[in-house]
């Protein structure tokens, strides 16, 4: 099979990745083999192809937000069938025994397996994946634009939900404005948030009022009013204390990166009146299927920019460059 292979992290615009021919995968017990259509390209592929994270494997496959159908089942799979559509996320395996995933923290589980990291992914076309990590897809939504909801949407919830835990619809903020938040942004307004955007690119602060932001800005700027929470999903640590100074008495600012730049120091003032910073890590089964209940609900509509399998380094190179409008996706 054809598949775009890491061996050696450095720069996306080194183009790092190369398109091999390497043998198809075969499913082992409790697994099920995928024929990719699709792969959603994630700021956090970026990060692992340019060493912010480190490599778990080698030479790995990256991507995680993974579309296809249904090749092969191994011994012991129930519930899922050839043909069947579904899709692949971040997390690709947790032990269901740890202290954290008895409690219903599986995202934090002390074991835990990621697609496209610790596992072979989908820039690619085929990957194994657990049956039970696995998520059917209805029909009736184009390939491409599923994609996104597996790791940017799915995520990028989670930090929504983190933020806005508890908390009566008020004033929300989002600050950068690529894949996770122009899905979070509709899921916020569903519930009934009036959404403050932080970005610096034209393209994406032209769709951020198109998705009804009630105000744009860039980081640095104030909002007309304070807000009682925001999420942070640009990786930059620098916005923190920009943030937190738009921050209204007691409001929660959300981290949402795997990935972030240093944070600077601040003062205490920016922290005191009970304004709270919470952490987001990965994301649970129960995450992803919430979100994909509020995606037929909606329904979400998801901003794609399509580029081939052969062409992985330029999307990535596209993606470090925040000229990607919503998000990218490899179609295979």
């Amino acid at each position: 099979m054809r598949a775009q292979v890491l061996e050696r992290q450095g720069p996306v615009e080194d183009r790092p990745l190369l398109l091999r021919e390497v043998p198809s995968p075969r499913p082992e017990s409790a697994q099920v083999l995928i024929k990719v259509t699709v792969c959603g390209v994630c700021h956090t592929d970026l990060h692992i192809v340019e060493g912010d994270l480190p490599l778990h494997k080698v030479p790995l496959i990256p991507g995680h937000e993974i579309v296809g159908r249904v090749e092969a089942v191994g011994q012991g799979v129930e519930g899922i069938s050839e043909g069947q559509r579904v899709g692949v996320a971040w997390l690709h395996w947790a032990c269901g025994e740890c202290r954290f995933c008895r409690r219903g923290a599986e995202n934090l589980c002390e074991r835990a397996l990621f697609t496209g990291w610790d596992a072979d992914g989908g820039y690619a076309e085929y990957t194994v994946a657990y049956a039970d990590f696995v998520y059917p897809i209805p029909e009736g939504v184009p390939d491409e634009n599923v994609a996104p909801l597996l790791c940017a949407g799915i995520v990028g919830y989670r930090a929504l939900k983190r933020a806005i835990q508890g908390r009566e619809p008020g004033r929300l903020g989002l600050y950068g404005f690529g894949a996770s938040a122009h899905i979070a942004i509709q899921i916020a307004r569903h519930l009934g948030w009036e959404v403050y955007v932080f970005t610096r690119s034209p393209q994406n602060k032209a769709l951020a009022r198109e998705l009804g932001a009630a105000w744009v800005g860039e980081a640095q700027d104030r909002p007309p009013e304070p807000l009682g929470a925001a999420v942070i999903y640009a990786p930059a640590g620098w916005i923190v204390p920009e943030a937190l100074r738009s921050l209204d008495r007691g409001g929660r600012l959300s981290l949402a990166g795997i990935h972030m730049t240093p944070i600077p120091e601040m003062p205490y003032s920016l922290l005191y009146q009970e304004r709270e910073v919470v952490s987001v890590a990965n994301a649970t089964r129960a995450d992803a299927r919430e979100l994909l209940r509020y995606a037929v609900e909606i329904p979400i509509e998801t901003e794609v920019t399509p580029f081939p399998l052969d062409a992985a380094n330029e999307a990535l190179v596209k993606l470090k460059e925040r000229r990607i409008r919503g998000a990218a996706v490899l179609v295979v």
